[in-house]
């Protein structure tokens, strides 16, 4: 992208130097409120024109996108919340899958230690009234 914005600012920035430099006359300006005459080279006031037309811009720019900025930032500040939220319910899973997994393991032996029942005694549980 900085390459083509290059691309096309370079060829224009060399044309206006051109220009600039090639008008040397002198020319007068009156800045009527205040009664002031000053007589500048012509080329010095074609760059100074550009330079502060470049800056205007620039600053227009900025002021334009404020508000995507003050929306990236709040954007930003959700974004950490978020990601502390998700640790912390990340922590909270692994810790219930480590329960999980033991009382597994507490399941497991508690059957181990069973006595083995016969068929019959099984029958009789499974029918048997409570």
């Amino acid at each position: 992208m900085n390459f083509f914005k290059m691309l096309i600012e370079l060829p224009i920035i060399i044309v206006v130097l051109i220009f600039a430099f090639v008008n040397n006359d002198f020319v007068t300006f009156s800045l009527w409120p205040f009664l002031v005459e000053i007589t500048v080279s012509q080329s010095v006031v074609i760059v100074f024109l550009i330079l502060f037309g470049f800056i205007l811009g620039k600053l227009d720019s900025y002021i334009s996108y404020s508000p995507l900025r003050k929306a990236l930032r709040q954007q930003k500040k959700a974004n950490k919340i978020l990601n502390k939220e998700q640790q912390r319910l990340n922590e909270k899973v692994s810790d219930l899958e480590g329960n999980i997994v033991s009382l597994k393991e507490e399941n497991k032996t508690i059957k181990e230690n069973e006595p083995k029942l016969s068929m019959r005694e099984r029958l009789r549980r499974l029918f048997h009234k409570k």
